[in-house]
């Protein structure tokens, strides 16, 4: 069963991904990490990707679901994806629900919960430690979660009414986390 991982900037959702995905096998799914590579291929979708990056402008509904489409389509049946930073909001939800039921995919969601201003205080100090200029401004970050909020907590609360949601509380050690994902992932 594939995974979608949800939680704000800062919960640790990234790293606990990785380790996920090394311990069981499964393939990451970036959303803007599969823009980026897309963009560097000598295709028609590629070229259009790169157009939208290098503009500095959001790429389109229709394109990142063709990209969500053809990545699962690239991937052997029984590879089990775990999915990062989509769906992001409920116009991507429809588009993602429809392309996981066409592929006979099933899944379920994990949301590492953080209150935001534990996030701000880890990105601010990862910055810091790693030079991430982009991660260094409090008021982007705080922008960023506030999209969070209105955007993807509607994804989020739809799936839960689906029973697809299973919350782990991030604001923990980082091994105290990975041990609850890995028996929730390994119950699966």
């Amino acid at each position: 069963m594939d995974l979608v991982f949800f939680g704000i900037q800062g919960s640790g959702k990234g790293t606990q991904a990785n380790r996920l995905a090394s311990e069981f096998g499964y393939d990451i799914f970036e959303a803007g990490g599969e823009l980026r590579k897309i963009a560097r291929e000598n295709t028609q979708l590629g070229h259009t990707v790169k157009s939208f990056i290098d503009a500095g402008n959001l790429v389109p509904h229709e394109i990142i679901m063709q990209v969500v489409k053809e990545a699962i389509g690239k991937r052997a049946k029984d590879q089990k994806i775990l999915f990062d930073g989509i769906p992001r909001d409920t116009d991507q939800m429809k588009g993602f629900d429809v392309i996981m039921k066409d592929a006979g995919r099933e899944f379920r969601c994990i949301h590492l919960l953080l209150d935001p201003e534990t996030g701000v205080q880890r990105i601010l100090g990862r910055a810091k430690v790693e030079g991430r200029v982009d991660d260094a401004n409090a008021e982007i970050i705080c922008r960023r979660m506030k999209t969070f909020v209105e955007k993807t907590m509607p994804v989020i609360e739809r799936y839960k009414e689906e029973g697809k949601v299973t919350e782990i509380e991030g604001n923990r050690d980082m091994e105290e986390v990975f041990r609850d994902l890995k028996e929730l992932v390994a119950g699966s």
